[in-house]
């Protein structure tokens, strides 16, 4: 196959184009992936609106990438045509910066931006990834299934288990959507006392199947008084992108606890005190490298852990995209390329 197709950003704004290119090579450390799904995140909309500086177009957007690798080019070692993969967020690191000799690729100094954004993502039938972020995907785990495991799975999973907390500890999961959803999951399998909290009851048999032992309603009771009740959270997984709810639920942290944001919204204003009295904090949480993702995978495989998507073929990723964006999604949408 010579040629390839693949759903382009013409310019910030733009709806979603179906062109065709020719088949592209790798370079030195890269490997060619023919893609099999690709999760539609709300992170895409950061290339389709321009959201980030310096983003060259055209652009093809998706980070939640599973496909086989194809090709694979000079100085790559470890990986082999045919094998399973899957890309992230993440786009890669050098591994001999500062950052990188100390365990923090995330915040690689040589390599910047993430996949879809600063490069060309899985949109497509064909995508060039660097071999430094791919993951391992175990060969139980469905391709399309498992897709956002690869973005909004990593988020989460990873959030929880660096928030601080131990088993027994109880973590409350703000936000029943797309994070929401697999962030009950992880952190009841993870062995936490699993708080769900959410506007309005119409999601509690939801969260209490997918392992939630607890429902607060945000819209019935003060979510933060209603945490303190059951002794304070050790962590609060805030998946919401609403500014005004995080602000509220704030105050449920217990004793050294922490509130890890996850959702992406704007400014939030934070009384000190409520945090200097418990020595609790708040801390913004990076997805993770491709190891992370790994141990997503593996963790999602052992413990039946899965998302809940609506799949669209790969020739209406504009219809996807749309539905993505209109909030209604239950709870993921993903591309299913042909």
């Amino acid at each position: 196959m010579s040629t390839m197709r693949a759903m382009i950003v013409p310019q910030p704004g733009a709806s979603l184009e179906l062109v065709e290119r020719a088949v592209p090579e790798p370079g030195r450390h890269e490997v060619r992936i023919r893609v099999h799904a690709c999760g539609v995140c709300h992170s895409d909309s950061v290339t389709v609106q321009g959201l980030f500086p310096g983003i060259e177009y055209p652009r093809v957007p998706g980070h939640e990438v599973v496909g086989t690798i194809e090709a694979v080019g000079a100085d790559v070692d470890g990986w082999s045509a045919g094998e399973r993969v899957g890309v992230g967020w993440f786009p890669g690191s050098c591994g001999y910066c500062g950052h990188c000799r100390r365990a923090e690729a995330f915040a690689c100094e040589n390599v910047h931006g993430a996949t879809g954004v600063s490069r060309d993502g899985g949109y497509a039938t064909h995508m060039i990834a660097d071999a430094s972020a791919l993951a391992r995907v175990p060969a139980s785990l469905d391709s399309v299934e498992s897709a956002p495991l690869l973005c909004a799975g990593i988020t989460t999973f990873n959030a929880i288990r660096n928030s601080g907390a131990r088993a027994g500890d109880l973590v409350a999961v703000q936000g029943i959507g797309g994070l929401g959803h697999l962030g009950i999951q992880f952190a009841a399998r993870l062995g936490f006392r699993t708080v769900a909290v959410n506007r309005g009851r119409d999601k509690e048999a939801l969260a209490r199947k997918l392992g939630a032992h607890d429902y607060i309603d945000s819209a019935a009771d003060d979510p933060a008084e209603a945490l303190q009740k059951m002794g304070g959270a050790r962590a609060i997984i805030a998946t919401v992108t609403n500014a005004d709810a995080m602000q509220a639920i704030v105050g449920g942290l217990g004793a050294g606890g922490t509130m890890m944001l996850i959702g992406a919204t704007g400014p939030i204003s934070i009384n000190p005190i409520e945090l200097l009295m418990k020595s609790a904090g708040v801390k913004g949480w990076y997805s993770g490298t491709s190891a992370d993702s790994e141990d997503t995978l593996r963790f999602s495989e052992l413990h039946a852990i899965g998302s809940m998507n609506e799949i669209y073929p790969f020739a209406e990723a504009q219809a996807a995209y749309d539905r993505m964006m209109s909030g209604k999604a239950r709870f993921r949408v993903v591309l299913k390329m042909d």
